[in-house]
């Protein structure tokens, strides 16, 4: 008997349905989990994704990609490549490693959601290899940190800091709990699949991978690789959905497009800005986060929103205004709350950088060079305490990051500016005038309470530095401190008048 052609079979397997007897659909596909709101149940019949795979084709190539990358980490345990990496490059890794394993935990969960509850067979076949995807990315990404554990405590929050009451693991859980967590089938395909897996971590794992193998990491570039083919295939599921959805309400795919696009790029900014312009050493760079997110992010998101019919978001001139205020902020606000955090944040500030900052950002003198100059001062005339917090940052309500968001009055002096608003005998306070639009048109969401929130609602105690460090499960063996030891610091010459570039 001769075997069917894969075109022959490939459609039959893929769309497995049966038609219900014993129960009604929505029971089945209750409105509060599969999500199809204005969309007619046979709307759906119509989604297809691009990329098709068969069960025996994924399991070949994923034992493929495993043989590959776990036979490149044994031969990297009997080498010494590790002691040789940058310790700045080291903190990036760590923030990758606690910031992100747990996430893609979370992410089973969410491709099992749409394995369960999508409204078409196709789409819940093609979450099904979602979901080992995901299963596969959390054991990768916590087998690779974990090796590093008995050289540094610090790799142990890998798995640790999801567990934890870091305002960094409350901003994340925020995020991905409203992203995968609480969504239902409908908008999680476009909030997780297109909006921050097709819209950033693809094009970011493929700039992060050329970091690492320039920074001379053949493990963490390795590692990251073989996560990015997998997040390219089922990624797929989020154009389809999108397609369907802008068909029979284009309101609601625009908000849910725009909002979880402001959410993943603020997240962006604290994580992979300072890696790419801060944490990688200068001389292995390949180009900006600026000009990074210019040429992938940007361009990539204008053509999905003109390809699908969505205006641009509300917000977008304040988004591309950030792209020179948001990471520098954040990476200054993340090296002066140090001990908070579990890696050794990096200035990044030495004199090559800042003039390697200011090619990129003409701007970047004028806004924080007198600023990493009074810190250098301090620390070279011994008086440390001067660089460390004695209370804790006003932290946004939506995003959770500190509002360190670098502005200048009329006046020519630089503020933080505190977007804030009262609700319910309540004052929030917000990073940007975006986070605040998005606050309020979810308030009836349920939210996370800050760190800060949390702080002065008494639910930390003693309320003291302290006590936030115990809260959030810093112990001195783990808690952040400069990457470099402060040897930056002496780079800004005794003699450089401040508002300009070391040796500029």
């Amino acid at each position: 008997m001769a075997l069917l052609k894969r075109e022959e079979w490939q459609g039959i397997v893929r769309d497995v349905d049966w038609t219900l007897k014993y129960v009604d659909d929505e029971a089945v596909y209750p409105e509060w989990h599969s999500g199809t709101g204005k969309v007619p149940r046979d709307a759906w019949q119509k989604w297809e994704e691009s990329y098709k795979v068969s069960y025996p084709d994924y399991v070949a190539t994923q034992r493929e990609k495993e043989n590959s990358a776990y036979a490149v980490q044994s031969a990297l345990k009997r080498s010494k490549a590790f002691e040789t990496l940058d310790e700045g490059w080291k903190s990036a890794t760590k923030m990758h490693f606690g910031g992100v394993a747990l996430v893609e935990g979370m992410a089973t969960l969410a491709e099992l959601k749409m394995a369960r509850f999508g409204l078409s067979p196709a789409w819940r076949n093609m979450s099904i290899f979602g979901a080992l995807d995901e299963m596969r990315h959390t054991q990768i990404t916590l087998l690779f940190g974990h090796e590093f554990v008995s050289k540094d405590p610090q790799y142990d929050w890998s798995h640790k800091a999801f567990h934890t009451n870091d305002w960094v693991t409350v901003s994340l859980r925020s995020l991905f709990d409203a992203m995968m967590t609480g969504a239902n089938a409908v908008d999680m395909a476009i909030q997780l699949p297109l909006t921050f897996e097709t819209g950033f971590t693809n094009l970011q794992f493929v700039a992060l991978s050329a970091d690492a193998l320039e920074a001379g990491d053949i493990n963490f570039a390795n590692m990251i690789s073989s996560i990015q083919t997998d997040e390219a295939r089922h990624s797929q599921q989020g154009g389809p959905t999108l397609e369907i959805l802008v068909e029979h309400d284009p309101v609601r795919a625009q908000w849910t497009v725009d909002k979880f696009f402001w959410l993943s790029a603020r997240a962006f900014a604290a994580l992979t800005g300072p890696s790419m312009d801060y944490y990688t050493p200068v001389e292995h760079r390949k180009q900006s986060y600026r000009e990074f997110m210019e040429e992938w992010i940007i361009d990539q998101f204008m053509r999905t929103l003109s390809d699908y019919g969505l205006k641009k978001p509300w917000y977008w001139d304040e988004f591309m205004e950030g792209l020179d205020i948001w990471h520098h902020s954040l990476n200054m606000g993340l090296w002066f709350w140090r001990p908070t955090l579990w890696w050794k944040p990096v200035a990044g500030v030495d004199e090559a950088s800042r003039q390697w900052l200011n090619e990129k950002y003409p701007n970047w003198e004028t806004v924080y060079g007198d600023k990493w100059r009074v810190i250098a001062e301090n620390i070279n005339s011994g008086n440390m305490e001067a660089t460390l917090p004695e209370t804790l940052p006003w932290l946004c309500s939506m995003c959770h990051l500190p509002t360190c968001n670098a502005n200048y009055g009329r006046d020519g002096k630089w503020r933080v500016r505190n977007y804030s608003l009262k609700h319910n005998g309540m004052t929030y306070h917000f990073c940007t005038k975006g986070c605040r639009q998005i606050w309020w048109e979810d308030r009836d969401n349920l939210n996370h309470t800050t760190v800060v929130e949390r702080f002065l609602l008494g639910e930390i105690q003693p309320m003291d530095v302290p006590g936030v460090l115990g809260y959030m499960g810093l112990t001195p063996d783990v808690m952040g401190d400069d990457a470099h030891n402060y040897h930056w610091a002496s780079s800004f010459s005794q003699s450089e008048p401040a508002g300009t570039a070391g040796g500029r």
